[in-house]
């Protein structure tokens, strides 16, 4: 990956670890589907009239849809509004970083470089120590939704991946379609008309605030970028960058709602923003010369240039 792409997905990273906290601030009384429906069909009024239909079959713009829009946020969204804290959730959701590379290993070929899996492993140690110092007051059930949603991203990365698309805003924008009415349908089935009614009329400026932020910029740009970044880069060198959107949703969660990390947190972002930064060869493990000779241990130190 090139410098610029580095930048263009640490940019994707901030978008997305600040909107955890804008979702969490805009969802209160309204059912989490409903705000989902909201959200998508926000993005298709301000984008489908602009932006041309991507150039790849709708079994692939469906699938994007199914997976890293409806799947992702639908068990993402219930599971914030079942008790998922906001910067926790930005964490656990990271597990789809270790799932797009098991599954694009599986099923692309696309087989990690011992530098993406140590930097993924730094990742993982980094989200263990993380969620260790959250403590353990979590519901079960808003746990296993979190981790649902990181399996869905997960399979929508692959989908991405394989198709190529030259045009990641195409898809971004084209692949909503899939979102709105089973969101919608899912909403009436499980709040009732009543439930979706009462919503619509809790609807106030913060959730219009929070509603234009994740689909203007979480939405539209950030995964518009990353779809572009899929189609330039293997799986494997892209989706390590993600894994600095939980240390970003803690600070916002921190600032934002009274969150404050505990050494823990701070300890294990820590390990996760060197593992992004290992597994893109930012910095990597290399052997240091001493007195002419090459130790036997191993460092990690900025790559040669």
């Amino acid at each position: 990956m090139n410098r610029r792409d580095a930048l263009l997905a640490v940019l994707v990273a901030t978008l997305w670890g600040v909107n955890f906290v804008v979702i969490d601030r805009g969802m209160e009384g309204i059912p989490p589907l409903l705000f989902l429906t909201i959200r998508f069909v926000t993005v298709l009024g301000l984008a489908i009239w602009f932006v041309p239909r991507p150039a790849l079959p709708w079994r692939t713009v469906v699938g994007v849809g199914t997976f890293m829009s409806l799947g992702q946020f639908g068990f993402l969204y219930v599971s914030m509004a079942a008790g998922m804290p906001a910067g926790l959730a930005s964490l656990v959701l990271q597990a789809q970083v270790v799932l797009t590379i098991v599954i694009a290993a599986g099923v692309l070929r696309e087989v990690p470089t011992t530098l993406q899996v140590a930097g993924v492993g730094l990742g993982v140690v980094g989200l263990a120590v993380v969620g260790l110092g959250r403590g353990g007051h979590v519901p079960l059930g808003a746990l296993l939704l979190c981790l649902a949603a990181a399996l869905s991203w997960a399979v929508g990365n692959v989908i991405s991946r394989a198709s190529k698309a030259s045009g990641g805003l195409s898809l971004t924008v084209w692949s909503a379609l899939v979102v709105p009415v089973p969101a919608l349908a899912l909403s009436l089935v499980v709040d009732g008309p009543s439930g979706v009614r009462d919503g619509l009329g809790a609807f106030g400026w913060e959730a219009a605030l929070s509603t234009l932020y994740t689909a203007a910029f979480a939405t539209i740009t950030a995964y518009g970028i990353f779809h572009g970044l899929l189609s330039r880069n293997p799986a494997p060198a892209v989706v390590p960058w993600v894994l600095l959107v939980p240390p970003i949703g803690v600070v916002s969660a921190w600032l934002a709602l009274g969150e404050t990390p505990s050494s823990a947190e701070l300890v294990g972002g820590a390990l996760l923003v060197v593992g992004a930064l290992v597994a893109n060869g930012v910095v990597r493990l290399r052997r240091h010369s001493v007195s002419g000779s090459t130790s036997s241990g191993s460092v990690v130190g900025l790559p040669n240039r």
